[in-house]
Formats: structure tokens, C-alpha cells, sequence
């Protein structure tokens, strides 16, 4: 399912404790550590629901070694708390870290605001016609770009 939230009007400060909450439980479970420097690099990815790229992090965090970002962000990936959304070279916040998944991204063009589909059956399909093909999947991102609701309404074609 998409995420809603990032279509609709919502506490998006709930939203972000509850994303931090979820991350703190799953590393605990996992025997991950989530630093405070991860938990403050997952925190400003979920700022927003727009994807954000290792740079706007980095200017956000002050004196933050990019080496240190980058190992952050590929902590994040590892436990599948945030996606790389390739296109965009940017990260977004997961939604469901708890279960390992192949996403899709509906990204609007003109806000930039991005929602993780997860439909398992459009992965299936994808890796299915793949296979056919004699193509072995190895990671898969799939993006479609076009307007969300609320620039339709302002901005009807």
C-alpha cells in the first residue's frame, strides 16, 4: 500500500516519533546499535516526505564527516529503515523496516514528495518476466513519476 501520509494532510510529528520508535524496537531486537548520529540522520530523512539526497544531510547535521553520513545512511539501508531512491540519488524513510520487501516509489514531479508503494505482486510480476528472460535480479527499484493529489488539485492539467 502507498504511503497516504505523505498524499494527505497528518501529525507529521507522530509520524517521525513513530518511525524513530519503530527503529530503536527493531535494532534492539536485531542487536543493532542505533547511534545517535544514525538515529539523527534517520530522523532528518524522515523530515519530510520528500526523498533526501547525502548532501541536504549533511549541510542539516553541521560538522558531520561525509564518511560518517555515508556509513549512517548504509547502516539505515542494512536494517531496512530507509531506501536509496536510485534516480534521485536521495533516501526516503521505510514505512515497514520490519519485513524485507522490493519497493516502488510513485515520485511527484512537482512537489517531490515521494510514497513507497510495496506491492508484492508488481515485484513478483517484474522478477517473474526477469526470469523468463534468462535476467537474474540481484535488486530492484522500480519508479514511476507523475502528480499526487494535492498538486492535481492545484495545478489541474
Amino acid at each position: 500500500m502507498p504511503r497516504k501520509k505523505a498524499f494527505a494532510p497528518h501529525d507529521h510529528e507522530s509520524c517521525i516519533d513513530a518511525a524513530l520508535d519503530r527503529a530503536a524496537a527493531l535494532c534492539a531486537r536485531r542487536g543493532a546499535r542505533l547511534t545517535e548520529l544514525r538515529r539523527q540522520v534517520l530522523e532528518l530523512v524522515w523530515r519530510g516526505h520528500q526523498p533526501v539526497g547525502a548532501y541536504d544531510l549533511l549541510a542539516r547535521m553541521g560538522r558531520a564527516a561525509p564518511p560518517t553520513v555515508y556509513r549512517a545512511l548504509d547502516f539505515l539501508i542494512e536494517h531496512g529503515l530507509v531506501h536509496r531512491i536510485e534516480s534521485l540519488n536521495a533516501y526516503v524513510g521505510c514505512d515497514r523496516p520490519e519485513a524485507a520487501h522490493q519497493s516502488q516509489f510513485l515520485i511527484c514531479t512537482n512537489c517531490g514528495v515521494a510514497a513507497e508503494l510495496d506491492d508484492p505482486d508488481l515485484a513478483a510480476a517484474a522478477a517473474r518476466r526477469a526470469a523468463q528472460l534468462g535476467f537474474t535480479v540481484e535488486r530492484q527499484t522500480v519508479e514511476l513519476r507523475g502528480r499526487c493529489p494535492r498538486c492535481r488539485e492545484t495545478r489541474p492539467e
